[in-house]
């Protein structure tokens, strides 16, 4: 191994402490773990907020409105700890990249607003903060013309390790936050849609595949760490690979290279876009062991009016063809999505067109959202906009429809085999829960084990449903499965 890679020689001298706040998406939490890794490799402690940190970095969300209010809620309230121990607030993430300067302005109790581009120097960018020099505040650039900055290009340090598929080098990319069984891994940066009410590309940049060996070596590392399912998370995962040799079937042969990776015994997708559903994408997610018969996708509506002002494609009638061809593969796969309502011009009709469209679907999941107007959108400035009122009245309207035919959804299971990852272990408060191939981590349902079940946290354990309560499943164990071998080679031998 290259000596660059050898850790620095001890320092006399304590190591400046910091503690990371994580909110918003899967994305984030990656993007923390690689900060994180920066952060460590420069010689940095990690610790907890309300301990004695030189620093507290909270990772912000700036997708909508109430993750907003989120992210300065808990930069708030971070800045009162500060206060107690001394210690500096750094705002980073997506509300910190979109807004900047604005946010600095208007938010003085932190004492940094760092942009994507200061991630590579993070830990400069902080020593000069806790030494009283701050970076002047960031200044939003619309990112769609740039390539994202992604923290996770391969160091310098690291050109000549000659390991065999190990271009991507952990120990100095990415450093776990938690020791939970399942993980996200990054698939891709930045989105090229121009959906109509969506801000992302303008501060997340052009859609960026990472190479394969890279993502199938970051799996491997997971694998070593106690890890047995991720997740792949991009901003549009169907995507993945039209920028790399191979097109857009890149994904099609990454994913079963994944579902060989040692250590791993579930692979994930999230964030499928339905016009790019290709029919090799779905068969390989729907039939390939290891992976997980889970589609995530992205409807967002299906009136095919609305979808044309959205700036996206498909229809009632194209939705419910795609989930006939998916459970037709796979009958007990897990099909979730979010939809959008009250968007411009929405009518009685559409909103009958959304609703017989979930009732023919028979979703497991279904996340519903009012619609607002985001800063520098097409749709902000359209006309038709609904009353808050009429859009609140939807949203209540259509939730209550999807929690009833989520409910009918997990009543269909009753009786049927699962495998559950154990996520969290039974004490006398909490019952034993984890989820199945078709619950993705905190947006779906989740399998509740009968009291008195003895599992673990990362136990995996072939169950069969015995009730419901709304969309969880009530589980009795029957089998605890063996983990698969641990990866004691190089990530190039994976796959």
């Amino acid at each position: 191994m290259s000596e660059s890679l050898h850790p620095p020689a001890p320092s006399t001298e304590a190591p400046r402490r910091a503690a990371l706040l994580t909110l918003g998406c899967a994305r984030n939490e990656v993007d923390s773990e690689e900060l994180a890794g920066r952060l460590t490799g420069s010689g940095w402690e990690l610790v907890e907020a309300d301990s004695e940190a030189d620093v507290i970095v909270v990772n912000t969300c700036g997708f909508v409105e109430q993750a907003k209010k989120d992210s300065i809620d808990t930069l708030l309230a971070a800045s009162d700890v500060a206060r107690e121990n001394g210690a500096k607030v750094v705002a980073v993430g997506c509300l910190a990249e979109r807004y900047g300067a604005e946010l600095a302005e208007s938010l003085p109790e932190a004492d940094a607003v760092l942009g994507f581009d200061a991630y590579p120097e993070l830990a400069e960018r902080l020593g000069d903060v806790i030494g009283g020099h701050a970076p002047a505040p960031h200044v939003p650039v619309d990112r769609r013309t740039l390539l994202p900055i992604s923290p996770v290009e391969r160091p310098a340090a690291a050109a000549d390790v000659a390991v065999p598929g190990h271009a991507w080098v952990p120990n100095l990319a990415r450093t776990r936050l938690s020791d939970a069984p399942v993980a996200p891994l990054k698939l891709a940066s930045g989105c090229d849609r121009r959906c109509a009410f969506c801000a992302i590309p303008s501060f997340r940049g052009a859609f960026v595949s990472r190479p394969q060996d890279d993502v199938v070596a970051e799996a491997a590392w997971l694998g070593t760490q106690g890890v047995r399912e991720i997740v792949l998370v991009s901003e549009n995962s169907t995507s993945y690979g039209k920028d790399l040799p191979g097109g857009t079937r890149a994904l099609s042969r990454l994913l079963p290279r994944l579902a060989n990776v040692p250590g791993i015994d579930r692979v994930r997708v999230s964030y499928l876009q339905p016009a790019e559903m290709r029919p090799d994408l779905l068969q390989v997610i729907a039939t390939t062991p290891g992976v997980a018969p889970y589609f995530d996708l992205s409807f967002q509506h299906a009136s095919a009016s609305v979808l044309r002002r959205m700036r996206r494609f498909g229809s009632r009638v194209d939705f419910l063809d795609l989930c006939e061809r998916v459970r037709a593969l796979a009958p007990e796969a897990g099909i979730r999505s979010n939809v959008i309502v009250g968007f411009p011009g929405e009518t009685e009709e559409d909103v009958a067109e959304l609703e017989a469209f979930l009732i023919g679907a028979r979703l497991d999941a279904v996340g519903v959202f009012g619609y607002s107007d985001e800063d520098g959108t097409e749709a902000a400035g359209y006309d038709g906009k609904l009353p808050a009122e009429v859009v609140a009245a939807r949203v209540s309207r259509i939730s209550a429809l999807a929690d009833e035919l989520m409910a009918q959804r997990a009543e269909e299971r009753v009786g049927t085999e699962v495998e559950v990852l154990v996520e969290a272990a039974e004490d006398e408060d909490f019952e034993c829960t984890g989820r199945a191939a078709h619950q993705a981590p905190e947006v779906d349902g989740e399998c509740v084990f009968e009291r008195g079940s003895g599992l673990e946290v990362g136990d995996l354990v072939r169950a069969v449903v015995v009730g419901t309560e709304g969309a969880d499943l009530v589980v009795s164990p029957r089998e605890l499965l063996p983990r698969s071998a641990l990866a004691m080679v190089g990530a190039g031998d994976a796959g």
